[in-house]
């Protein structure tokens, strides 16, 4: 899965979702990467894009479609 930028959504990056909120990539299904918090074991259900954890700690799941609404933080 790609950010609008073109550059690769990658686990543990750091991003704001289009409301503001802050998050975390903790699953990318398409590359196979999983958190240790977030045992592919236990995740299989999700099998493309990507899983968020918020600073508030809600998950919220994204595909390649709503991609546009991330925006990776440096």
């Amino acid at each position: 899965m790609k950010y609008a930028s073109g550059d690769q959504v990658k686990l543990g990056d750091r991003i704001r979702i289009s409301n503001g909120e802050m998050a975390v990539v903790v699953i990318s299904a398409d590359s196979g990467e999983y958190d240790e918090s977030f045992p592919k074991e236990e995740w299989k259900d999700i099998r493309d894009g990507i899983l968020v954890k918020t600073d508030s700690g809600a998950l919220v799941q994204f595909d390649q479609s709503l991609c546009n609404e991330l925006e990776r933080i440096q």
